[in-house]
């Protein structure tokens, strides 16, 4: 499991709104480009479907996710493959913060089996990025630092 944290001077309710839309994660992240809404859905519920759009570099893939938890608080999908293996789990906590403002903690927990951890070596292979756990990490502290700098300079 791969955990990184940052403190965001902006409301628990507004920095949730920005985790919780994920069709807006392509803000943030430097790796999931896009996310597409499937079967209905429209919002983060439990048991929402979505396409995630991802790429390092010239490389591009999707994943499969559904929403586990989308309470207010935290927000957390499971992500499969496009083979429906099993890949990770990601996850925003917002906090409060004493005196203000929150605490954002984003979270991943590998899933994948053998196939899967194979294929994303390849995937990598060439990018100069790095293992997946590494490559997680870079990502994430990117993510939060965008997430941080948006929910700070934009009214909710």
């Amino acid at each position: 499991m791969i955990e990184v944290s940052i403190d965001i001077d902006a409301a628990p309710e507004r920095v949730y709104q920005m985790v919780s839309d994920l069709p807006s994660m392509g803000r943030w992240s430097p790796e999931c480009y896009r996310c597409d809404w499937q079967e209905g859905a429209s919002a983060a519920t439990p048991g929402a479907k979505f396409i995630g759009r991802n790429r390092i570099g010239m490389r591009k893939w999707d994943t499969k996710g559904t929403v586990e938890v989308a309470d207010g608080r935290e927000i957390a999908w499971s992500v499969r493959s496009v083979f429906n293996l099993p890949v990770s789990r990601w996850s925003y906590r917002v906090v409060d913060r004493p005196g203000g403002g929150s605490t954002l903690v984003e979270s991943t927990e590998d899933r994948r089996g053998t196939v899967i951890r194979t294929l994303g070596r390849l995937l990598l292979a060439g990018t100069g990025k790095g293992n997946r756990t590494t490559r997680n990490r870079e990502t994430m502290n990117v993510t939060l630092q965008r997430l941080k700098e948006a929910a700070e300079s934009t009214p909710a």
